[in-house]
């Protein structure tokens, strides 16, 4: 029994090392496997989280870190801490590349295009329409007015005072007058007997035949008019002319005139009267027109009218205009004429062919002048620094998010780049390590 128990012992110490030697063996093999595996998994998220590290790290932190005072480094990010020197590089990257200025006068004709600028230049007169229409019109009104009053009355003054100095001045226009209206003109029976009628009571009333009457028979007058009816009187007539004369008849009548005031206008009324005088002087204003006169008598009114119109002018047309200028109340010319505007059809239609008109002039105008324009006006905008304080004004935050809008999945894929490259950098480490064995 005790043999047996003792030929047993060997075999349970020699078990044990076995099993110790199997567990070493499967860990040792597990290690190396390890070793061949972990080189790609390793390098994919090294390569993986270090780009998007760095990709983070241009632009965090935001602001400088400080630790006991000192900054700490790489705070703030790259972008953040350089974003004066970007900013100059964008500004230089654009204006060199993208907005130069031929690109800008391409551009710049593009914009003022004819139909463009005619709807540019209509909208325009549109809103200034739409502005007249509203209720305060003060201060429209006062500035047509004025506008109004400077040409009515200093400006065309002047310019018809220089004018009229020329031999031509208004000739035709005279000539056409003449022509059209009053070598046509007609008095109507009304119109005739209106004016018979102002001629007899305020040119020549009573009064003022009797005083004429009077002026005229002087002794001189009487004298010949005495002499030369005693001479050209022949039968009867020179019997009475050489015995009796007009001389005595005349200067009795001039006595009467002058003495019998009220009764030699009372006279003058009634014989006016009992001949129809009136009725004669309308009859003959009626009938009377320049067609009738002889040719020559016609252009010589004509050139007497337009002589007298001109020099007329020249004397006192400036004063003339300067007068009826300052009796006019041009404020309420212009509210009227701002009220005809805003209702007027004409004007209205006339807005998209003006409109039409002016952008044709400025296209002429811009197809000479655009690249001088568009070189005095770059320096004006000054684009540049626009650009360079723009990008100084926007915080890193929001750089941040309008770069990782616009190449969101370009960034993503560096990201993804750097796993895989990471993968394939321990890939080619564990076949060094395979190669090695």
């Amino acid at each position: 029994m005790q043999c047996g128990t003792e030929g047993d012992r060997p075999s349970h110490a020699s078990s044990s090392p076995r099993l110790s030697t199997s567990t070493v063996s499967n860990s040792l093999v597990s290690l190396a496997s390890w070793i061949y595996v972990a080189p790609p998994i390793l390098g994919g998220v090294i390569g993986y989280f270090t780009n998007d590290l760095a990709i983070k790290m241009l632009f965090r932190p935001y602001k400088a870190r400080y630790v006991l005072g000192r900054r700490l480094p790489f705070t703030p990010g790259l972008i953040p801490s350089n974003q004066e020197r970007l900013a100059q590089r964008v500004a230089n990257a654009i204006m060199g590349s993208l907005l130069t200025p031929e690109e800008l006068q391409n551009l710049t004709a593009k914009l003022l295009e004819t139909d463009r600028v005619q709807q540019a230049i209509e909208w325009l007169l549109r809103l200034a329409l739409d502005q007249l229409q509203k209720d305060n019109q003060q201060r429209t009104a006062k500035i047509l007015a004025s506008i109004l009053r400077d040409l009515l009355g200093q400006s065309l003054p002047r310019i018809i005072r220089v004018l009229a100095r020329r031999d031509d001045f208004l000739e035709d226009q005279l000539n056409q007058i003449f022509d059209r209206v009053l070598l046509d003109l007609q008095l109507t029976d009304p119109q005739a007997d209106q004016l018979a009628a102002w001629l007899l009571e305020i040119v020549v009333p009573p009064d003022v035949m009797r005083q004429g009457i009077v002026d005229f028979l002087t002794d001189r007058n009487i004298q010949i008019i005495d002499e030369g009816f005693r001479g050209k009187t022949s039968g009867t007539y020179w019997l009475v002319a050489n015995l009796l004369g007009v001389r005595n008849a005349l200067v009795r009548l001039r006595t009467y005139f002058l003495d019998e005031r009220d009764a030699s206008n009372a006279l003058l009324t009634e014989l006016t009267r009992s001949l129809s005088i009136r009725t004669r002087m309308k009859d003959w204003l009626q009938n009377f027109s320049l067609q009738n006169l002889p040719v020559a008598t016609v252009r010589q009114l004509r050139k007497t009218m337009r002589e007298t119109v001109r020099l007329y002018i020249q004397t006192s047309g400036e004063n003339l205009l300067q007068s009826l200028s300052g009796s006019i109340d041009w404020e309420k010319v212009a509210v009227v004429v701002l009220n005809r505007l805003q209702n007027s059809d004409a004007f209205n239609d006339a807005l998209s062919p003006v409109s039409y008109e002016l952008a044709l002039v400025l296209e002429r105008y811009l197809e000479r002048d655009l690249e001088a324009i568009v070189a005095q006006i770059i320096p004006i905008l000054n684009l540049e620094q626009v650009i360079i304080d723009r990008v100084m004004a926007t915080p890193p935050r929001d750089m941040e998010s309008a770069i990782q809008g616009i190449v969101k999945s370009e960034l993503q894929g560096i990201v993804n780049l750097g796993g895989i490259l990471g993968v394939v950098i321990g890939l080619m480490q564990t076949i060094v390590l395979l190669l090695n064995q």
